[in-house]
């Protein structure tokens, strides 16, 4: 068992975080003390590094919530299903990618275009463009 600093600390995140996730129904302490303290066992730790590691690929605590809930009930959902759902994260991540690079792009005409000089901002071209609404992509 574990308390929520000793959790925390295996997986070098903070107790607030711990407590956001509990708060959001993603973790739930196996049990708690007579005084009230959280305890936590090994499986609440492998749902953790379950939930740090679906945050590192980009899933949302949504997305996470749903697959602590797939993985829950393994035997009334499908690989298909668990990979159809990451399909969908991929196919935003790359939705946000070209939206990344769009404006990537158009930052990069705007300092290009600029002087950068210590003149006055008055005749600025990066604000002029702006405010033309002349910024192409």
């Amino acid at each position: 068992m574990y308390q929520i600093g000793e959790l925390a600390n295996k997986l070098s995140v903070s107790t607030d975080t711990l407590r956001y996730y509990e708060k959001h129904g993603l973790l739930e302490p196996c049990s708690r003390t007579a005084t009230g303290y959280r305890l936590y066992n090994s499986d609440n730790l492998r749902s953790l590094r379950f939930i740090l590691s679906a945050k590192k690929c980009g899933f949302t605590l949504s997305d996470i919530k749903d697959l602590l809930s797939i993985k829950i009930d393994k035997t009334n959902h499908s690989c298909h299903d668990v990979k159809s759902f990451t399909e969908q994260k991929l196919h935003q991540v790359e939705e946000k990618i070209k939206e990344l690079n769009v404006i990537q792009s158009s930052l990069q005409q705007l300092v290009q275009a600029c002087c950068g000089g210590n003149e006055s901002a008055t005749h600025c071209s990066i604000l002029t463009t702006l405010e033309d609404d002349n910024v192409t992509s």
